[in-house]
């Protein structure tokens, strides 16, 4: 996969949506918050809705604002993720932004914000935003500041099948790192693939040395590396030596270095026709599990990334990412008053229900009724810590050498130390 974060969000909407389809652009962000001499607001809302059933409910829901404001119109402009990221760029080198914009928030918003492109929402919408789920915000906060208002939240964990670990002799998940290493050799002695890899993909394998990161440097010492450029710290290798402890286990499916994602014969169907017991992935992963393959049913369990004894990290501080608005420095009241319905409880509640995202508006968490998806939910709201995906988090090139790089581990031609050198380079040559 070229674009490892269109592959992760990408798969929810996929499996349960209809073919692509991207919106001819009629006309540039910017200029369009001037009223007509009808006395109506247009305001112009990009975003990557372009699957269904999104796509459909998203239109709904312009048109129902519509209704409540009837001095504003909503002229949607809907964009396939990669098509949306190259206008995008075209329209920040023009110096101009639509009114309300997609943003997964961390590098790429960090870059529009430097730019003087991207409104300070902080004080413009106070009032409302203080009672969204606090990690579903951290990766529009940036220097304590709000540049985003989140409508979708989620993260990485472990889905397994409850009737493999029973088999294998495990009553409960593993919470620590040597407890897990202990999963995966009872596993096999059991007879039964510990773990499904799309090792063909890569990004599904960075998710591994991400929280092994997380777990051992720690968050903060992520986010310090981000800026010194400077991934050769001794959590980072460490993060390496655990990864090559699980691969020297042997834990994956035959053939997982050419394995896809989503393929009947790939990652996801591997756990959801029973033939692995676990896989890391996102929130998303029982959809394309039952997608790809015969899906768990009630076997299917979740838990998050174990802790790792000694490390600076927490079980409670979690990998993972969402989509946000952003608003164009300028735009006019009627593009916050957008954010506020499109955040309001009634919405999120539709959302849950008719798009599959977990709600950000804590009182919409009524219309979640996936008990999978109540568990990634409960983890979310006692979080302690945040990092945003790192091909998100990062400049794209840092991200993409993490997953070249990592998978190089797994497959055995880097070692752990080889990889923090490998993202270093690639860092610094950012700069």
């Amino acid at each position: 996969m070229g674009d490892p974060a269109l592959s992760r969000r990408g798969f929810l909407a996929a499996s349960v949506g209809a073919g692509l389809g991207v919106t001819a652009l009629s006309g540039c962000g910017g200029d369009s918050d001037g009223g007509s001499s009808s006395g109506t607001t247009t305001i112009e809302w990009w975003n990557i809705s372009t699957t269904q059933p999104t796509k459909t409910v998203w239109a709904a829901l312009a048109k129902k604002f519509e209704a409540d404001n009837p001095t504003v119109k909503v002229k949607i402009v809907q964009l396939e993720n990669d098509a949306y990221k190259s206008k995008m760029t075209a329209l920040i080198a023009s110096g101009k932004l639509p009114d309300v914009f997609h943003t997964w928030g961390g590098g790429v918003l960090r870059q529009q914000v430097d730019a003087g492109l991207v409104e300070d929402l902080t004080d413009r919408t106070k009032g409302w935003a203080d009672g969204l789920l606090p990690v579903a915000k951290e990766p529009y906060l940036l220097d304590g500041k709000a540049y985003g208002i989140p409508f979708d939240i989620g993260m990485i964990g472990f889905w397994y099948n409850k009737a493999l670990f029973k088999k294998a002799g495990i009553s409960t998940p593993p919470t620590t790192w040597s407890g897990f290493l202990d999963a995966v050799r009872k596993l096999k002695a059991a007879g039964v693939t510990p773990l499904a890899l799309a090792g063909k993909e890569k990004w599904p394998g960075m998710y591994y040395w991400a929280y092994l990161a997380m777990r051992t440097a720690g968050v903060d010492a992520l986010r310090a590396a981000s800026e010194s450029k400077d991934f050769t710290g001794p959590g980072f290798v460490q993060a390496g030596q655990h990864l090559k402890e699980l691969v020297d286990l042997q834990p994956f499916q035959k053939g997982f270095l050419g394995a896809a994602y989503s393929t009947p014969t790939g990652q996801a169907a591997g756990v959801g026709n029973g033939k692995a017991a676990m896989e890391l992935m996102g929130q998303w992963a029982p959809v394309v599990e039952a997608d790809a393959g015969k899906g768990l049913g009630a076997n299917l369990g979740f838990f998050p990334f174990p802790e790792v004894e000694g490390g600076n990290g927490k079980i409670t501080e979690v990998f993972g990412g969402g989509g946000g608005h952003a608003l164009r420095r300028g735009a006019p009241q009627a593009a916050v008053d957008f954010l506020k319905f499109f955040a309001s409880q009634t919405t999120d509640s539709e959302l849950v229900k008719k798009t599959g995202v977990l709600p950000v508006v804590p009182a919409a968490e009524s219309a979640l009724t996936d008990p999978n998806l109540k568990a990634v939910q409960a983890q979310l709201k006692a979080a302690t810590g945040f990092q945003l995906y790192l091909d998100q988090a990062y400049a794209p090139a840092v991200g993409q050498e993490i997953n070249d790089s990592v998978a190089a581990l797994i497959a055995g031609s880097k070692s752990a130390e080889q990889v923090t050198q490998s993202i270093t380079r690639t860092a610094k040559e950012e700069q």
